[in-house]
C-alpha cells in the first residue's frame, strides 16, 4: 500500500468513524459480520494469531473482504487507543473504502472480485455497498 493511499485511508476511516458507519471491537464487529451490516473489515496487521484465525474465518464464511492494515493505524484514525479492528457498514461510505483499497488483495473474505457481485444474490455485501459491477 502506497504512503498517499494510506493517508488518505486513514483519514476518510476517521471520517467514517464521525459518520457512525463504523463498528468496533472484536466482538462487535464479528456480530457485524454475521449479522451481514458489515461490508468491509480492516485488521491491525499487529493483530493476534488467534485474532486473524477468527477474522479470517468469519469473513470467508460470510464474504466479507478482510484487510490488513499497518499497526497503529486504526487507532490512530478514530483517536482510541487500542484499537486493532473495525467493520465498516454498508453505505456511500464503504464504496469509497473499497475505491481506495482496489488495488490492495483481501486476507479474506472474497472467492471472486468484489467488483463483480453475483446479480443473482439480492444480498451481496457488495451490492449493499453501492459498489457496482464492472464488465
Amino acid at each position: 500500500m502506497t504512503e498517499s493511499t494510506l493517508h488518505q485511508l486513514q483519514g476518510f476511516l476517521g471520517l467514517c468513524a464521525r459518520a457512525g458507519q463504523t463498528t468496533l471491537g472484536q466482538d462487535a464487529c464479528v456480530q457485524a459480520v454475521r449479522g451481514e451490516t458489515a461490508v468491509l473489515l480492516l485488521m491491525d496487521e499487529a493483530s493476534a494469531p488467534t485474532t486473524r484465525k477468527r477474522f479470517s474465518d468469519s469473513c470467508a464464511s460470510h464474504n466479507v473482504p478482510l484487510y490488513s492494515v499497518p499497526a497503529g493505524m486504526i487507532a490512530q484514525a478514530l483517536g482510541k487507543d487500542g484499537r486493532m479492528t473495525v467493520a465498516i457498514k454498508r453505505g456511500k461510505m464503504a464504496q469509497k473504502l473499497f475505491e481506495l483499497l482496489q488495488d490492495e488483495h483481501p486476507l479474506a473474505g472474497t472467492e471472486r472480485n468484489r467488483n463483480e457481485p453475483d446479480p443473482q444474490n439480492q444480498n451481496s455485501n457488495a451490492n449493499h455497498a453501492g459498489v457496482q459491477a464492472v464488465q
